[in-house]
């Protein structure tokens, strides 16, 4: 495994305090609340739109949905089918009703509507969500460098959770999206450059046409399933019907979304913003689950480990299967090697791609080389039963440290970090104001004067920090972390997002009937997930639903007593 050399260390080190120190220095005074917590609503759509995208766009994003595509293909993409319906649908009802109520955070409105309790309530449920996410966007790219490169994991949590704490404590939602511009930048000329590179390691004779035939023969550019097999999370159903709850829970009543199009300098700014989002987020997606894809098609043609995480290898080959580990090895290496005169015999022909007898025969190597790879797994399991042996995040991070050049390895470790930093600062962002508007100065009945609410809010974003941090420091590698952050999003968002449904459309239903069914709701929606009942996506429909329906139901028992 390839150590940073000095130009990679320049490189990463001037790109993050870079960030850190502008962002700070450019946004460190304020006199107002208005301007700490909404950026002074002088936001333009484009600063909109990019703080919006780079809020979703954490670290998993670059690290996970790579790897996802290498092992399991293009299907992924159907999460995000639902976004552009649920942009619509915030522009037109979201977004005018925020700014025509001048609120700082979602949740005001729903005092306005319904009363304090659900209110509180539902900002509870976001600090919980959003809290444990905040530590997870730490943790994923901290875990993974710590694994391939040998740095302290503690160590790591501590330095990306307090980068993000000074610019973004020091200058509160305008340096959030100062900062997210220049990550942004470097987030996509990285990932363009990746890209540029993967296909310019391929042998000459593979161009990028003939590159995406050998990843459709292997499966992996299947991206529409049209069927309702519920033992599948990614289905064009799953993505329209359940991508659409939750992205509209999650860029309509998340604060850590809210927040960034709040400071919008109008209500057409902020709609432009999104709808920015709306249309560039499936194709940025698609792009980066593209790039997982031809690092499959790389590893085609050139050698890549049993498994993917140093971390276990490192274990297994320090245990009494060191033997048993090397001998699967040396089984994977004649198994490479006879797929690579396969896919050199597929990429001289191009009417060899529809060789039935030699795709079968591809295909065949595939499925041995898949099994060898369980059975490495196996082995890990046995040596430590508690190993996390899903080694998806991995892959990406692999290619990166392997095959690079000196300098861009730097970048692309900046890439992540960005990404980590810029999602972050948001969820922290948005965790203090929460906790500063809607439970601290709700507590408080004395009225106090700007610059007090603003240290609040600075102290209280430090101390979701600190939280982050510690967080991370406790928390273990969950299957794919993609999946995890959408996990936690799908057991909230959609309990959330009926009582903003309840409290726009259907305005015969009181407050009492509504808190109610909202603790019932979220009480059977963890269960549904503890027990493993349905795809997770489908969680934000099941939650929405039944806590409108339950609420419905409470408010007849009501109005007949």
């Amino acid at each position: 495994m390839n150590r940073l050399q000095l130009e990679d260390w320049l490189v990463l080190a001037t790109t993050l305090l870079f960030i850190v120190i502008y962002g700070a220095w450019k946004t460190r005074k304020h006199s107002k609340v208005s301007d700490y917590l909404r950026g002074g609503n002088s936001a333009k759509w484009w600063t909109v739109g990019i703080s919006v995208m780079a809020t979703q766009a954490s670290a998993i994003t670059f690290l996970s949905t790579p790897g996802q595509a290498f092992h399991d293909g293009m299907g992924f993409v159907q999460f995000y089918f639902g976004l552009p319906i649920a942009m619509i649908i915030i522009c037109m009802v979201f977004i005018p009703l925020y700014h025509k109520l001048k609120v700082y955070t979602a949740y005001e409105f729903l005092e306005q509507r319904f009363d304090g309790q659900t209110r509180v309530l539902t900002a509870f449920l976001f600090l919980v969500q959003r809290g444990l996410s905040a530590g997870i966007t730490i943790f994923a790219p901290a875990i993974i460098l710590s694994a391939v490169l040998g740095w302290d994991l503690y160590m790591l949590n501590i330095i990306i959770g307090v980068l993000v704490i000074i610019y973004t404590v020091t200058g509160g939602t305008k340096a959030v999206s100062v900062t997210q511009k220049q990550q942004m930048a470097v987030i996509f000329a990285g990932m363009f450059i990746a890209f540029y590179l993967i296909l310019d390691g391929l042998p000459e004779e593979v161009t990028f046409t003939k590159a995406l035939d050998i990843a459709g023969a292997s499966g992996k550019m299947d991206i529409l399933d049209f069927s309702f097999d519920f033992e599948n999370n990614y289905t064009v159903w799953s993505g329209i019907i359940g991508g659409t709850f939750l992205m509209l829970s999650y860029f309509g009543t998340d604060q850590s979304q809210v927040q960034r199009y709040l400071s919008g300098q109008s209500v057409k700014q902020s709609q432009l913003g999104l709808m920015f989002n709306g249309l560039l987020k499936v194709p940025m997606q698609f792009f980066i689950l593209l790039v997982g894809v031809m690092v499959f098609v790389f590893y085609q043609y050139n050698s890549a480990p049993l498994h993917f995480n140093p971390s276990n290898v490192a274990e297994v080959m320090a245990s009494p299967y060191a033997d048993q580990y090397e001998a699967l090895e040396a089984e994977r290496g004649l198994v490479e090697v006879e797929l690579f005169e396969v896919q050199n015999a597929m990429a001289a022909n191009s009417s060899s791609m529809k060789d039935p007898e030699l795709l079968n025969h591809m295909k065949g190597l595939q499925g041995k080389d898949k099994e060898l790879r369980e059975q490495a797994k196996t082995l890990i399991l046995k040596v430590n039963p508690n190993a996390t042996v899903n080694d998806k995040d991995y892959v990406f991070i692999h290619y990166i440290l392997n095959n690079l050049p000196k300098g861009l390895i730097g970048l692309l470790l900046a890439v992540i970090l960005s990404a980590a930093m810029s999602s972050t600062a948001s969820e922290l962002n948005a965790l203090g104001t929460t906790t500063t508007i809607d439970i601290y100065k709700r507590s408080h009945s004395e009225e106090r004067d700007e610059s007090f609410y603003i240290n609040k809010s600075k102290w209280f974003t430090a101390m979701w920090g600190v939280l982050a941090i510690l967080i991370a420091c406790v928390a273990n590698l969950f299957e794919n972390l993609i999946q995890l952050v959408n996990i936690i999003g799908s057991i909230f968002y959609g309990n959330v997002l009926g009582i903003f449904l309840l409290a726009f459309f259907i305005k015969y239903v009181k407050s009492r009937a509504v808190f109610a069914a909202a603790i019932l709701t979220q009480a059977i929606i963890i269960a549904l997930w503890f027990w493993d009942v349905i795809p997770y996506l489908w969680l934000n429909l099941i939650g929405c639903a039944l806590v409108i329906i339950i609420a419905i139901l409470f408010q007849s028992f009501d109005n007949k007593e």
